[in-house]
């Protein structure tokens, strides 16, 4: 999917939702395990639920690797069962240089479709680029993340900026607003202001509303572009609001509340 589509779907929808399908088995409700995929029953049900509500899904994939093959057929059928019209994230933190960038990127573009990946740039510009050769791709790069050990590097001084600030202005010469995005967690709000100074035209990936107590207000205010700008994800607070019979209707309930929020902050 490209800016311009991507655009055009977060004013349609009045909504830069992301649900983050980050599928614990444990956690699924207890009469899905019956099924022969209870994960993809459970994603199913989800998408079922919140389609029209957002305009992302992400797909953490370690949830899905730890099962082995069977996980992997779950993450392709969700990914398929996902609306073309809908972006796709593939939640993979990948980073490596040369060939091995090249075929991660070919697993989550070209063998399971999705819109982007997540990428980590420690290794510098060599680990990067090759998630920027996919036309209609992005590469959404780890910037400021909202875990508490991201002072213990992102945020130590680098000259006269901070080091996720260097991260993130060389990471976006490499590219453009177009193919590269960056993770801003929303437990950074204080920062996002500055960071929008900085980058003033790249899309944002913001985990850390809902169950880690980000604020969407703060981020919305201090994070939006003309364009929006944001993808705001919300994982464990939709897809865990209820654990019964009725989970889907309450995933629903809580992306309604999260898309009619948001409508109210676009203009």
């Amino acid at each position: 999917m490209n800016r311009q589509d991507l655009v055009q779907l977060i004013r349609d929808r009045k909504s830069y939702l992301c649900i983050g399908l980050d599928t614990d088995i444990q956690k699924i409700p207890k009469h899905l395990l019956s099924h022969a995929d209870p994960i993809f029953a459970f994603n199913k049900a989800i998408i079922d639920a919140t389609k029209d509500l957002c305009v992302a899904y992400k797909i953490n994939t370690a949830f899905y690797e730890c099962q082995g093959i069977r996980g992997w057929e779950s993450l392709q059928r969700t990914v398929e069962y996902i609306p073309e019209n809908i972006f796709t994230i593939a939640d993979a933190k990948r980073g490596d240089i040369g060939n091995t960038s090249t075929y991660y990127a070919k697993t989550f573009f070209e063998t399971y479709g999705f819109d982007s990946v997540t990428v980590a740039p420690y290794m510098g510009r060599d680990s990067v680029e090759p998630f920027l050769a996919f036309p209609g791709k992005w590469a959404i790069v780890l910037g400021l993340t909202s875990n508490a050990g991201s002072a213990d590097f992102q945020q130590l001084p680098a000259g006269n900026a901070r080091l996720y600030e260097k991260v993130m202005t060389t990471t976006a010469s490499w590219g453009s607003a177009d193919n590269i995005m960056f993770v801003v967690g929303a437990t950074q709000a204080a920062a996002v202001a500055d960071i929008r100074k900085l980058l003033p035209d790249h899309f944002f990936l913001v985990p850390g509303v809902g169950a880690q107590g980000g604020s969407l207000k703060d981020i919305s205010e201090k994070g939006m572009n003309k364009d929006i700008g944001l993808l705001v994800n919300a994982s464990r607070a939709v897809i865990y609001a209820g654990n019964g019979e009725q989970f889907a209707e309450d995933a629903r309930a809580a992306a309604l509340a999260y898309q009619q929020e948001m409508a109210g902050y676009i203009v």
